[in-house]
């Protein structure tokens, strides 16, 4: 009973406010704030490039909020510690099996605290690198080799993980390609105009699928 009212709650939600998008506000002491120019600037090129008509601020929810099933998908970011308690964990898992859909963009430093605390929400799934062809590297615009690297750490390949219920994609990672960085305005990090191009694109990309799937 409990997972239908969550269900009805993220289907009423979606519809009326489907052209929302959330940054998550969580626990632990990491920066959940990181990049403040990163979603506007995405947001004002996605519904530019692909006919979206998102708000141009995008909102903050927390895991304690009901608000959370307002957005078809949240994102977070940061460089430190995250912390999700047991509510926040079952919330999480309610509002991405009921529909919504999760960006996490690793901001350097976030990635061994949110693969702690993605085993929370989903305790018996594994992460899973994306393969190349499918449809999240295949929308608007099309990236055949997958994620663009942005920036560079520890001479890495940029990845994208996945989670999946029952056979939908709910969970986007992007690992050693800071995404979120190639959004923020130019001169935060320098970024040649080709790079944060290329950033802006798949971020358009990762929203696209989230408001079809």
């Amino acid at each position: 009973m409990k997972s239908n009212i969550f269900i009805y709650l993220f289907f009423f939600s979606f519809f009326v406010n489907a052209q929302q998008i959330a940054i998550l506000k969580y626990q632990g002491g990491g920066d959940w704030y990181a990049n403040p120019t990163a979603l506007p600037n995405l947001i004002t090129y996605t519904n530019t490039y692909t006919k979206t008509s998102i708000d141009k601020e995008p909102q903050t929810v927390s895991l304690n909020d009901n608000a959370l099933f307002n957005y078809p998908i949240i994102f977070i970011t940061g460089h430190g510690n995250i912390f999700f308690n047991s509510e926040d964990s079952e919330t999480l898992r309610n509002y991405l099996t009921s529909g919504g859909f999760l960006h996490i963009s690793d901001n350097y430093g976030l990635d061994k605290y949110i693969r702690r605390e993605l085993k929370k929400v989903f305790p018996t799934s594994e992460l899973q690198e994306i393969p190349l062809n499918h449809p999240i590297y295949n929308q608007t615009f099309s990236f055949p080799k997958g994620l663009p690297k942005i920036h560079e750490h520890n001479k890495k390949k940029p990845q994208g993980f996945g989670l999946f219920h029952n056979g939908r994609l709910v969970l986007f990672y992007d690992y050693e390609s800071d995404l979120n960085d190639g959004w923020e305005d130019s001169p935060v990090h320098n970024n040649p105009k080709e790079t944060r191009e290329k950033a802006l694109k798949m971020g358009a990309n990762i929203i696209e699928y989230a408001f079809k799937h």
